[in-house]
């Protein structure tokens, strides 16, 4: 007779209690990165209290409740994190079987944006309102390059057929590449477009394609600002962004208001901060666009250059983290895809971080975890979702 503290042989040894069986050393659990999941958690909390802290008293924004932006950050954080763990569930290896799929709706969504049933919100024509959700296809656009990419540059390396892309296959790889990006041309979303196009860079620098194509690349980035600028595709409001990031003493009242403003609220915060919601700039409304595009001027001024370098450790470590889920990945699928996000997510963090410091221009982009805004929500999750897929998937003597 089997006695009470006895235990079956499992595949975790000895059958332990489901709690124990959680934490095995072959577990899910143990195996996620939990660095990455503590620096993307703790940068949508302390987004979540910068997003409050810049939405309460603004009565024109938040409908009469001080609360509206704050519960809505936290809804669409909840959202994401099932998002991740729903991509942790089916694999980046179950997904890349469904790459043309994703692929296919994202850049139907964004052709949607160009019809009349896109809707211009901030002066950029790139979102979808449905029912009072907005939804910008852009951010989803960034993991589908991603996928795609790694999809066409690893197939036949991983298969063994190739030690590395061939010159065919980063063509194929460019073309899929570029329709997206042409789409967000003609909208014009140039934030998004230099974010593929970093993400572009990054995934051809993983892949191990030839430098040449890298160069070329460059080049034809180079050729393609000079074409834009010349045959005026950008809209004046843009032309006036890149003029004032050139001047910024150009028109303080006007152009140069908002980079202005966000410098003197991050110059006010001094070592520790005014204290949060005490920042005489972000209580009297003085930057616009607080809540999402410059989000780390509350930071900057509420939390001081402590707390405003405590999120850019957080970034910095989530990067860390991805850049060794990257070299660490036995394929090169997994390389690539981490490579893309961490491109993604680097650039994104240096561009808007360095528009509120006046050391880049302004393009609209969101801080990665912190800024409002669902669809920029959903789409980092995915991507940390992805990450973690690729760690769990490893074989444990990789």
């Amino acid at each position: 007779m089997t006695g009470t503290n006895s235990f079956s042989v499992s595949r975790y040894g000895p059958e332990r209690p489901g709690w124990a069986r959680l934490f095995a050393r072959d577990s899910v659990t143990r195996r996620l990165d939990w660095p990455i999941l503590f620096a993307a958690t703790a940068l949508s909390l302390l987004g979540s209290l910068l997003v409050y802290s810049a939405t309460r008293n603004r009565t024109e924004l938040n409908q009469g409740d001080p609360y509206f932006f704050l519960l809505r950050h936290l809804m669409n954080l909840g959202i994401g994190i099932a998002l991740m763990t729903a991509t942790i569930w089916l694999g980046h290896r179950a997904l890349r079987n469904a790459v043309p799929i994703l692929y296919g709706l994202s850049v139907l969504l964004a052709l949607v944006v160009l019809t009349p049933l896109g809707a211009t919100i901030n002066g950029q024509r790139n979102w979808l309102v449905i029912g009072g959700f907005s939804l910008q296809p852009a951010e989803f656009l960034k993991i589908s390059i991603i996928l795609g990419m790694a999809m066409l540059l690893a197939a036949r390396v991983d298969a063994g057929d190739k030690p590395y892309p061939d010159h065919r296959t980063v063509f194929q790889s460019l073309c899929l590449a570029a329709v997206p990006i042409m789409i967000l041309l003609l909208m014009p979303d140039l934030g998004s477009v230099l974010a593929m196009v970093a993400i572009v860079l990054g995934v051809l620098l993983a892949s191990g394609s030839s430098n040449r194509w890298v160069f070329g690349l460059l080049a034809a980035g180079v050729i393609g600002c000079v074409a834009i600028w010349q045959l005026h595709i950008l809209d004046e409001y843009q032309i006036n962004r890149f003029a004032a990031f050139a001047n910024p003493d150009l028109d303080p009242s006007g152009v140069g208001y908002n980079t202005n403003q966000a410098r003197i609220a991050i110059g006010s915060g001094g070592l520790t901060g005014a204290g949060l919601f005490h920042g005489s700039q972000t209580t009297g409304q003085f930057v616009p666009e607080q809540q999402t595009d410059f989000v780390f001027t509350v930071a900057g001024e509420e939390l001081g250059f402590v707390g405003a370098g405590f999120i850019i450790f957080l970034l910095g470590l989530l990067l860390w983290r991805a850049c060794r889920i990257a070299r660490d990945s036995t394929e090169l699928y997994g390389t690539i895809v981490a490579a893309g996000i961490v491109a993604w997510f680097a650039f994104q963090s240096f561009e808007n971080i360095g528009m509120t410091l006046g050391i880049m221009p302004v393009t609209g982009l969101p801080l990665p975890f912190v800024s409002y805004g669902g669809s920029s929500m959903f789409a980092v999750w995915v991507a940390v979702g992805l990450l973690q897929s690729i760690k769990v998937q490893r074989p444990m003597s990789a």
